[in-house]
């Protein structure tokens, strides 16, 4: 795993946990010289870990709309920057380009890009592993949704195993890069498997 996309928030949150937590992740990626691939915003949490990576020497890669870019919130201070035209575009970009895909704590736009990432490792669109840094348990919540899903016989429980869920980035990288993802030959529906 040489690059790694990061979804994260275009607000650094409430605690200074969170924005820690950014730095913390931005530099280990650099360390590690892996590419760090995102939304290419220069507020929030992604701001914050694409200029912690760039200050370690690292590479960063933003991807983000025109429009974006014209409300002044895009990242000119970036190894690159490449403007798309649609949000959908955007996530096919960071897709294309990333080994590997990491959630940090963020809103509607991280939730939506999770998803769908989540969902094209379902379908064997892609085969890359998908994890949730679960910063000051932001995360639990949805955690315990996708175990009821489970339960309640909507999401197969290898589905939901593709997701890795840890607090401590180093972690988090170690499990995903000990994760193959298999490619599903069949779809079977959750109340089959």
């Amino acid at each position: 795993m040489k690059n790694i996309c990061v979804f994260c928030g275009s607000s650094s949150g409430t605690n200074s946990i969170y924005s820690e937590k950014a730095k913390e992740l931005g530099a280990l990626l650099a360390r590690q010289k892996k590419s760090l691939i995102y939304g290419g915003g220069n507020v929030g949490l992604m701001g914050i870990i694409a200029d912690e990576v760039m200050a370690q020497q690292g590479e960063v890669t933003g991807v983000i709309p025109h429009f974006l870019f014209e409300w002044e919130v895009g990242h000119e201070g970036l190894t690159e920057l490449i403007k798309v035209e649609s949000m959908h575009e955007r996530k096919l970009k960071m897709s294309e380009l990333a080994d590997g895909f990491i959630a940090m704590p963020g809103g509607f736009g991280t939730l939506e890009e999770l998803g769908e990432i989540l969902t094209w490792v379902q379908l064997s669109i892609i085969q890359k592993p998908v994890g949730i840094l679960n910063v000051n348990r932001f995360y639990d919540h949805l955690v315990a949704q996708l175990d009821h899903m489970v339960k309640e016989k909507f999401l197969k429980p290898a589905n939901r195993a593709m997701l890795l869920v840890s607090d401590d980035p180093n972690e988090l990288i170690k499990l995903m890069e000990s994760t193959k993802i298999e490619q599903t030959t069949k779809w079977v529906s959750p109340e089959q498997s």
